[in-house]
């Protein structure tokens, strides 16, 4: 199954970039998300995230274009229900003021219905939005 979302945001496309194509820096924007670390950088690069009741989410950066503003993702192991999770996150520009973020992602439903799989992952990229509009719509 897919999932895409997109959120507008006034801001310079490059200054949200710096936050969104920080792979390590997901808790600056995802309330979830309570700390990150990293093993190795660039494309293969493993982050753990650890979330409120000490979970850990393993994450694979998969590809990166600082150009294009895109960075690929992958769930190596945590406890969100799916399997072949992957994502892609980019940032473009609208005007010198204002850009578009969009999330989505591929993935299957691992041990619950689609629809509670989906709602999940939607939960957690209007949460990231949610926090970059905290950010930067001041």
């Amino acid at each position: 199954m897919n999932v895409s979302m997109q959120t507008t945001l006034n801001a310079p496309a490059d200054e949200v970039w710096k936050t969104v194509g920080d792979f390590n820096g997901l808790p600056r924007f995802v309330a979830a998300a309570t700390k990150s670390r990293m093993e190795g950088e660039g494309v293969g690069a493993l982050r753990t995230l650890t979330l409120p009741d000490g979970a850990e989410i393993v994450e694979r950066q998969e590809s990166r274009d600082d150009d294009a503003m895109t960075l690929s993702y992958s769930i190596v192991s945590g406890p969100l229900p799916v399997k072949n999770y992957r994502s892609t996150v980019k940032v473009t520009s609208l005007s010198p003021t204002q850009c578009e973020v969009s999330w989505s992602s591929t993935f299957e439903a691992a041990g619950v219905p689609e629809e509670e799989a989906r709602s999940a992952i939607e939960g957690i990229y209007a949460m990231g939005f949610e926090g970059l509009h905290k950010l930067f719509d001041n």
